[in-house]
């Protein structure tokens, strides 16, 4: 948990400091000068700070929950670049600041001690409002991004503690502390935490459709790193730092980090050998050190008792705490009306039970608008519950995996029409509710028409023709380069491997059911304890590894074999297999994944650099596979399929530009920008193909 808790700890103790010690330097201003009476005053600001502070918490805890998924990756995202402003003001500011912060604090209480006590409370407000509305802002950020984790709540409350009990020793005289470099040496540290944040808020934008770029990766190393490791964790904690970062991330990381530590460490450099020029008002602390910024705390001697002023008028019937409470209620309340209308309108609370012999219990007919279902289930099996159109068996809304004995929210929006409920034990029959008709709303609602098996059967079966068709060739094609090598013809093998190799990358949506055959086809190195000299390295990349590596033929002719034997058996074993008609939907997007992982990074290349001849037959059977889901895409999504389309033709012109003759441009000598419009393309289509599963998804029927 200290991950996910330090960068919050920090946060907490640097701005606690910074608020602790305006209102310590307020308190010993007022004690020098007679005015003990009026601290009160100075402490219903703070408390009035506090409560905006905790308010201001409420409103962006509870109005992101009731945004869409989407919405809020954008709402988190927009307010973490904010925080990040906030967080990089604030260091510049207390570092330019902190030689003259002791004076300035105590010109505005002598002018507060002449104008008032509402003035001297606005300028406690004032004073420590700033710091809670950064340490707001900044902890739901982190804490957002630690998802479950309670460690930012954790690293903050104990920064806020540890940071109150130092002011506490300041005002006191019993410690002694160098707050220049304090301020220096956290402000460094915090401009790193920053930068990270700012990296994950930009991850933010990009999925909730702010920015592009969501899937056009500079790195991704999930496959080789362990994302629950305790490296990994504590990266990814303290500095958002993860295994897969897009460009985008990368690049606002790096930018923000090389400009802004850079004018950070300047400044300090400039005004570090400049001596602070004495407070004419303010003194050392006891045996600080020379450097100590005049930020120290005037020593609270004792002064003669200020006469009690008099109440007058209306405040003769005013108590004491009328203030300090409408202080703290106001905000409250201020809040509390934000979330209740910021949101759209929702009902939550209503429970719906689910069974095995029962769906729906509970359910009556719904007001339009945006609802909150909370489904129950009541039996003993796990259950998967849909909302649906009961005349057309559109879905609305669905919780997948629902185990007995437990409760999950079902968000839908509710227009007018005819809504039902369909529960799906894990075994046993689908049971439906009784129908609800809802007359009102306005709009459409959105909702999925499920394909059932018999809907898939067509397209499965003419996929099922073409990889049969390609399973022969293949065969026939890894034969001739198993012959060329037996026949120590390695300069035509190479030419025939990639022939070979291009038709089984064209194959990518059965690769689920090639079962063991693939890793005998395709193998790779990776995870192997021998690497490329293992001897369970096999199939293509093997063969690839030795032509050109300068391997004879001799040591060529075993892995050639095998890899024809491999490519003979699949040919056999492939009828028999079961082919999951649902694989269909989840291959359109999964080809292109693999292809932005494992080839435009060049990850797979054994030294042939024809990655990008692998990218465009992925290409190919991606463009096979779609055609064969055209008909159930068409109707269900119109203008996907020309987007899909377009992105196809934008990344086959890219491709095709890197093909010049028999030979492929080698991902690694791509130029800068040809290889991100190349990533940026596959990344464009990567999104355009991800609704496909839920539109194409089998769903169990009554």
């Amino acid at each position: 948990m200290w991950d996910d808790a330090f960068p919050s700890f920090l946060i907490g103790l640097r701005e606690g400091l910074e608020a602790g010690l305006i209102v310590s330097i307020l308190v010993a201003t007022l004690v020098r000068a007679g005015a003990r009476n009026r601290l009160l005053q100075v402490w219903t600001g703070v408390l009035a700070a506090i409560a905006l502070a905790m308010s201001f918490g409420a409103v962006l805890t509870f109005t992101a929950a009731s945004l869409s998924a989407t919405a809020q990756e954008a709402f988190g995202g927009s307010l973490s670049v904010v925080a990040v402003a906030f967080v990089t003001a604030m260091v510049f500011w207390m570092r330019r600041s902190a030689r003259s912060l002791a004076g300035e604090i105590k010109e505005k209480v002598t002018g507060a001690l002449a104008m008032g006590s509402g003035v001297l409370i606005l300028t406690s407000f004032l004073a420590v409002g700033r710091e809670g509305l950064e340490t707001a802002l900044f902890l739901w950020t982190t804490a957002r991004a630690a998802g479950e984790s309670a460690g930012p709540l954790a690293g903050a409350g104990i920064g806020l503690v540890l940071a109150a009990g130092i002011c506490w020793g300041l005002y006191r005289r019993v410690l002694k502390i160098n707050l220049s470099r304090f301020f220096t040496y956290t402000g460094a540290v915090l401009i790193v935490i920053a930068a990270g944040v700012l990296g994950y808020g930009l991850r933010d934008l990009q999925e909730g459709g702010v920015l592009p770029g969501n899937t056009v990766y500079a790195f991704d190393l999930s496959a080789h790193i362990d994302a629950g490791s305790w490296y990994s964790t504590l990266l990814q904690g303290v500095l958002n730092i993860t295994p897969a970062m897009t460009w985008l991330q990368v690049t606002g990381y790096a930018v923000y980090l090389a400009v802004v530590l850079t004018l950070f460490v300047r400044g300090v450099r400039v005004t570090a050998p400049q001596p602070a020029e004495p407070e004419p008002e303010s003194e050392p602390v006891a045996g600080a050190p020379a450097d100590t910024p005049a930020t120290e705390l005037p020593e609270p001697a004792p002064a003669a008792r200020e006469p009690e002023p008099q109440p007058v008028g209306n405040a003769l019937r005013r108590p004491a705490w009328v203030v300090p409470v409408a202080v703290v209620a106001v905000p409250a309340v201020v809040a509390g009306l934000v979330v209740a209308f910021a949101g759209p309108r929702s009902t939550s609370g209503e429970t719906v039970a689910v069974s095995e012999t029962e769906c729906g219990k509970g359910f009556t007919t719904p007001k339009p608008g945006r609802q909150t279902f909370r489904m129950q289930n009541t039996g003993s099996k796990t259950a998967e519950v849909y909302l649906i159109d009961p005349s057309s068996n559109a879905v609305f809304g669905e919780v997948e995996g629902l185990a007995p004995g437990t409760t999950r929210d079902l968000v839908a929006t509710v227009t007018g029409g005819t809504y039902a409920w369909r529960c799906v034990p894990s075994s046993g029959k689908a049971v439906t509710s009784a129908s609800v008709t809802v007359s009102g709303g306005t709009g459409s609602t959105k909702a999925v028409v499920p394909v059932s098996e018999n809907d898939l059967a067509a397209p499965l079966k003419a996929y099922k023709a073409y990889v049969e068709q390609g399973l022969a060739t293949l065969v026939a094609q890894t034969r001739t380069l198993d012959a060329d090598i037996a026949g120590n013809h390695l300069d035509q093998a190479r030419t025939d491997w990639l022939t070979a190799h291009l038709t089984y990358s064209s194959l990518g949506a059965a690769y689920g059911t090639f079962e063991d055959y693939d890793k005998r086809i395709n193998g790779r190195a990776d995870g192997l304890a021998g690497g490329v000299a293992d001897q369970d390295f096999a199939g293509f990349h093997r063969v690839e590894y030795g032509l050109w590596h300068g391997q004879s033929a001799d040591q060529l002719k075993a892995p050639a074999q095998a890899l024809a034997d491999a490519a003979a058996g699949l040919q056999k074993a492939f009828p028999s297999q079961d082919f999951d008609p649902g694989d269909l939907p989840l291959r359109a997007h999964e080809i292109l994944e693999n292809t932005l992982q494992f080839e435009l990074t060049a990850d797979t290349d054994e030294g042939s650099g024809t990655n990008l001849a692998t990218a465009n037959a992925n290409l190919a059977g991606t463009g096979e596979l779609l055609t064969v889901l055209r008909p159930l895409l068409t109707t269900r999504a119109p203008k996907l399929v020309p987007a899909v389309d377009a992105d196809i033709a934008r990344l086959q012109k890219l491709l095709d530009a890197e093909h010049r003759g028999a030979t492929w441009t080698p991902v690694e000598q791509l130029d800068t920008v040809t290889r991100q419009r190349i990533a940026g393309a596959t990344g464009q289509l990567l999104e355009d193909l991800a609704p496909v599963p839920d539109l194409l998804e089998i769903r169990k029927s009554a």
